[in-house]
């Protein structure tokens, strides 16, 4: 059995486990300070990115801002965001160094896979609400009642809406990644998930109600992903954690 189960590990007190996830934050909030740091030098080109997909209806040819602090303030929080994203590999890998005591020996092989697919899914969440959603609902929202109003939109304002929707989505990607790694830890596994599917159908909608812009439009095309990872993240769990396992139990058995 040695060779299949987990690495036996002296007893950990809560103090241990709370003393681990204070150095795994340090660290991923140091790896982020960094990619801060390095995105400081270029919030003026990533600026006109997070621009971009209102810019066609800012009538006045820009954001606008009313305090003396706002717009040095925009680039700061410009700067962490972007910061959180060029870093993500580095804080998933620390969330995956948290865990790893609590899984199988043959599982901790999996890290790059981890931190590879990990990333990928963060990404993928980013890319998806930029290049997909905001168009759509900023289609909608800036349109909807006719065209006698003219927006005039806060800096901090459009940052602050921009910031939230923009990591919600990377983390609501991270989806397939968590659920797989709760049946890693045995919580879960791919029976619980099919038995729940019906509840997870409105979980995820109400999640996607609560996290997208006010409208149909944006909702549905954050929930049809979401349908599609929770899928996803069954088929993985069966062929990445159950079928390994159940493998590595008849091996020990001869």
């Amino acid at each position: 059995m040695s060779g299949s189960g987990k690495d036996l590990h002296p007893p950990q007190t809560l103090m241990d486990h709370l003393e681990e996830l204070r150095k795994r934050l340090i660290r991923a909030f140091l790896a982020v300070f960094v990619g801060m740091g390095i995105s400081w030098c270029f919030t003026d080109r990533i600026m006109d990115w997070i621009r971009r997909p209102i810019a066609p209806y800012l009538t006045e040819g820009g954001l606008i801002f009313t305090g003396v602090m706002d717009k040095f303030m925009a680039h700061i929080k410009v700067a962490a965001l972007s910061g959180v994203i060029l870093s993500c590999p580095f804080w998933i890998y620390q969330l995956y160094q948290f865990v790893a005591p609590g899984l199988y020996k043959h599982e901790r092989r999996y890290a790059m896979s981890f931190i590879f697919f990990g990333s990928a899914l963060f990404l993928s969440g980013v890319a998806f609400v930029y290049f997909l959603v905001y168009p759509a609902a900023f289609q909608f929202l800036m349109t909807f009642g006719g065209g006698t109003d003219r927006p005039m939109i806060s800096i901090a304002e459009y940052l602050s809406f921009f910031t939230m929707t923009t990591m919600m989505f990377g983390i609501a990607f991270e989806l397939p990644l968590i659920l797989t790694l709760m049946a890693m830890l045995g919580v879960i596994d791919s029976a619980f998930l099919k038995s729940k599917r019906r509840y997870a159908v409105v979980a995820l909608a109400v999640v996607s109600a609560i996290l997208t812009p006010p409208d149909l439009i944006s909702m549905v095309m954050m929930l049809v992903p979401m349908l599609l990872l929770y899928e996803s993240a069954i088929w993985i769990v069966v062929f990445f954690v159950e079928k390994p396992r159940a493998r590595a139990s008849a091996a020990a058995a001869n």
